[in-house]
């Protein structure tokens, strides 16, 4: 009881705090965003050196990407106890009182590792979810099966749409490799075309999603979209999934669009040009302090630059005032320092007049 009592405490505090700094919405009335931060894998019990450097950026918004803890357990109670654990960060505080949080998650926040549709105690783990980040009662997130949402920040003109996918409630089973061999991961292609990513039900609140009016959209997926030639969970992995994704973004013409991904323990920014219609850049920060801290020598042929294999965060740099708007999609490492950076025209992020 008395446990129960400090961890309500502490979410109301947490809550006036960002209230009394951002308004009751939780959004600066009438400012764009200008900088976004974002990452994936953070292990509630690891080193937290990510969020001093990651404060210092001021982000006007913070997106949890996945893996915002690992609980990794069945026990929803032991679930809630680590959640507290990642409340009760300093880093985490601070980070709530200067800028809206949104979040996603991914494997081993929903359950165990790599779980999908068939994690028996997925019901108990979103309720966990929604509660920890403070989803309103009445949100129609608390309604629908899984937790993917969509919200639209700044004016007319510079409005940046996020939109929250979730890869985990309806995943269906990855096929695994026969012989995995020396191949650093597990899963190929999986052939059978009924399986799915999303779900019925996701994939059709996504189409309404691209075509609701926005300047720049943030596709936050906890798996790589573009870069699937590795053997690890992937779009790729399921590619009527994928090609249904580019399909879509095609078939609605919604442009300014941004994937956000993470679960790879590693950061690297991905661009696939013949996707979509114009260039679709993918760009990975995991981990918040998970990093895999070692090379990989996986095939990446659509990545730019090069991969970074330590702790980091991702920050999105938005030039609205420029006669030539641009986004900078950028990672940071824990010292501060950007290690990938390539700033984007929003003008290319069109479809090619006809």
């Amino acid at each position: 009881m008395i446990k129960r009592m400090i961890e309500s405490s502490l979410a109301c505090a947490l809550w006036l705090g960002a209230t009394l700094a951002w308004g009751a919405d939780g959004v600066p009335a009438g400012e764009p965003l200008r900088v976004i931060g974002f990452g994936s894998c953070h292990h509630q019990s690891l080193s937290q050196k990510f969020w001093e450097p990651l404060l210092a950026q001021k982000p006007d918004l913070f997106i949890f990407g996945g893996d915002n803890i690992y609980s990794d357990t069945y026990d929803m109670e032991l679930q809630r106890a680590k959640y507290a654990q990642l409340g009760a960060l300093p880093g985490y505080q601070q980070l709530k009182a200067l800028c809206p949080v949104l979040a996603t998650w991914d494997d081993h926040d929903y359950g165990l590792n790599d779980s999908n549709a068939d994690f028996p105690f997925k019901e108990g783990s979103r309720q966990n979810f929604l509660d920890f980040f403070e989803v309103p009662a009445d949100s129609p997130r608390r309604a629908r099966e899984g937790i993917y949402d969509a919200e639209i920040f700044g004016p007319e003109g510079r409005r940046v749409q996020v939109i929250l996918l979730d890869m985990r409630w309806f995943l269906s089973p990855m096929q695994k490799l026969d012989d995995p061999g020396t191949v650093d991961g597990k899963y190929g292609l999986t052939t059978d075309t009924n399986a799915t990513l999303l779900g019925e039900a996701q994939w059709a609140w996504l189409e309404e999603q691209l075509r609701v009016p926005a300047e720049v959209r943030l596709l936050v997926s906890s798996i790589q979209v573009v870069a699937d030639e590795h053997y690890w969970e992937r779009w790729g992995a399921l590619p009527h999934e994928q090609q249904r994704l580019y399909d879509l973004i095609r078939r609605t013409g919604a442009e300014g669009l941004v994937i956000l991904s993470g679960d790879r323990h590693q950061a690297e920014l991905s661009r696939k040009d013949d996707a979509i219609g114009y260039p679709l850049y993918d760009l990975t920060s995991s981990g918040l302090n998970k990093a895999r801290r070692e090379l990989s020598d996986e095939p990446a042929s659509y990545r730019v630059g090069a991969a970074f294999q330590w702790d980091n965060f991702g920050i999105l740099r938005l030039d609205w005032d420029s006669p030539d708007p641009a986004i900078t999609l950028q990672v940071y490492n824990t010292f501060g320092r950007p290690v990938i950076s390539e700033t984007v025209p929003l003008r290319l992020l069109k479809n090619p007049a006809p």
